[in-house]
Formats: C-alpha cells, structure tokens, sequence
C-alpha cells in the first residue's frame, strides 16, 4: 500500500459563457415545473402564431345593435360582422340589377354556397353580414357608407353599404360590387357559422 496523501480534485473554475449556459438551464427547468403544476390554463387558446395560420376565432356580438359594424381579425385580415336593420335588408333587392355579381356566382374569391344569396349570409340569420374588409380590386380597406342618399363620391340614390377611397369601388350592404367599377369581385365572406344565437366562430363553418 502506498504511503502517499491521496490525491485531490479542484475542480476548474467556470469561464462566463458555461456559467451562463447553466443558470439559463436551471431558469428554464424552473419555468418546466411551474408550467406543469399548473393546469394548463392558457392550452386551449390559440396562440398569435395559431391565429396567424387560421386558427378560427369566436366572436360574442351580443352588444351588437341593428345598423352597427363590429370588425375582428382572422387570419390578419379585417373581418366585419354588420347587424343589418330591415330596411337595409330591403335595399338589397332594389340593388340587385346594379351589382355585377348579384348571387355571388363568381369564382375568383369563392363565396361559401350558404352565402351564394342575395343577403349573402346565413338564411337563419339573415340580418348578420360577415365580411372580408379587403378591396378585391387591390387590396384596400374600404370605409362604412351607410347613410343613405347622395354623398361626395357616391350615387344620388345611395341606400348604403362600402365604398373604397383608393380607386372608387362601391359595394352594397351584401358587399356586393357595382357595375363598371374597378374591383372585379364582391368583397370575400369568410367561412362561419353561429355556436349560438349570439356567438360567431370566424374561420370554421362545419361542426366537427
């Protein structure tokens, strides 16, 4: 056996790029337990990226009163959900032999077949208009016009409905495009449907 002292270690010191590795290592450790104590709270909303992708947003339009615009974002895009009164529900019949597109049959932007109406919405719910709030000429956001009768830039007998400040298109209260303007197409209806007398899903229109 030998007599000599037994030999010890010192362990080296750390330089700051392993000292800095380590501590964001027990950081991120920490942060692992925390988030898996708790249950999952935020797991069933979707993310920004979610959104990005399309992930479908709910929407409550309770507050939303007859004659109001509501707008929400999908897929990082305007959506508008318009409260029709009855009388703008009325007007659409008097516009149909002005629009380019009166049932929606075009295919450039295709229209959901529930919405290939005169309304373009659901026929349960023929009040609630849900829209795109894109130009289809190139790429616009158009502004509420829904004051009725003669406006800067607008017809004589206007009842209402979008007009875009870019080129001059002008659309009714369906969203429908006039005759001879620069859009080609009607404004684009998202897929939707109601969860519930109240509540929209943007992005979806079929249950699972």
């Amino acid at each position: 056996m030998s007599d000599a002292p037994p030999s010890t270690f010192t362990p080296a010191p750390l330089d700051s790029s392993k000292r800095t590795w380590l501590l964001a290592s027990g950081c991120a450790g920490a942060a692992g337990a925390v988030a898996l104590a708790s249950p999952f709270v935020s797991s069933f909303a979707p993310s920004e990226r979610a959104k990005a992708a399309g992930a479908a947003v709910e929407v409550d339009i309770a507050a939303l009163k007859p004659g109001e615009k509501l707008t929400v974002e999908w897929r990082g895009k305007p959506v508008w959900i318009v409260r029709r009164t009855p009388e703008q529900l009325a007007s659409l019949k008097q516009a149909d032999a002005e629009v380019a597109d009166p049932l929606s049959k075009r295919n450039a932007f295709p229209t959901p077949e529930y919405a290939r109406n005169e309304t373009r919405s659901r026929q349960d719910h023929k009040e609630i208009l849900v829209l795109i709030g894109i130009c289809t000429h190139l790429g616009c956001s158009p502004v509420e016009k829904f004051q009725t009768g003669a406006q800067p830039s607008l017809p004589d007998n206007w009842q209402g409905g979008f007009f875009c400040p870019c080129h001059g298109s002008t659309f009714d209260l369906a969203g429908r495009v006039f005759k001879n303007k620069p859009a080609p197409d009607n404004l684009e209806v998202p897929p939707y449907m109601f969860l519930s007398e109240n509540k929209l899903l943007i992005g979806e229109d079929k249950k699972a």
